[in-house]
C-alpha cells in the first residue's frame, strides 16, 4: 500500500467514526491483536507438546528399520556364501568328472591304438606271407 492509500483509509475512518471514536477503535483492535497472538502462541505450544511424543515414535521406527536392514544384509551375506560354496563344490565335481572321463578315454585310445598297431602288424605279416608265395 502506498502513502496516498493510507491517507485515504484514515480519512474514511474519520468520516465514518469521528475523531472521538478512533482511540476506542484502536484500543479494541489492540486488544483483539493481543488475544489473537495469545491464541496463536497457545496453539504453537500445544503442537510442540503433542509433537514431543512423535519424536520418540520416529526414533523407534528408525531403529526398527535399521534392525530390519541389518537382518536383510546379514541374510544376503549368508546366502551369498552358501551359493558361492555350492558353486565351488559343483566346479570341483565337474573337474573331477572331466579328469575321470579323460583318463577313461585315454585308456580306450591306448587300447584302440594297440589294437590298430597289432592289426597293422598282422596285415603287414599277411602281405609279406602273400608276397612270398
Amino acid at each position: 500500500m502506498g502513502g496516498g492509500e493510507i491517507v485515504l483509509i484514515i480519512f474514511v475512518f474519520l468520516m465514518l467514526f469521528g475523531a472521538k471514536a478512533i482511540p476506542d477503535i484502536a484500543r479494541t483492535l489492540g486488544k483483539a491483536m493481543r488475544e489473537f497472538q495469545k491464541a496463536t502462541n497457545e496453539i504453537k505450544r500445544e503442537l510442540n507438546e503433542s509433537g514431543d511424543g512423535l519424536g520418540d515414535d520416529i526414533g523407534d521406527i528408525r531403529s526398527t528399520l535399521k534392525n530390519i536392514k541389518s537382518d536383510i544384509q546379514e541374510g544376503i551375506r549368508k546366502h551369498t556364501g552358501d551359493i558361492q560354496e555350492g558353486i565351488k563344490e559343483t566346479t570341483s565335481n565337474i573337474q573331477e568328472g572331466v579328469k575321470e572321463h579323460t583318463s577313461e578315454i585315454e585308456k580306450e585310445i591306448s587300447v584302440v591304438h594297440s589294437d590298430v598297431a597289432k592289426g597293422a602288424e598282422n596285415m603287414a605279416g599277411t602281405i609279406e606271407n602273400g608276397a612270398q608265395i
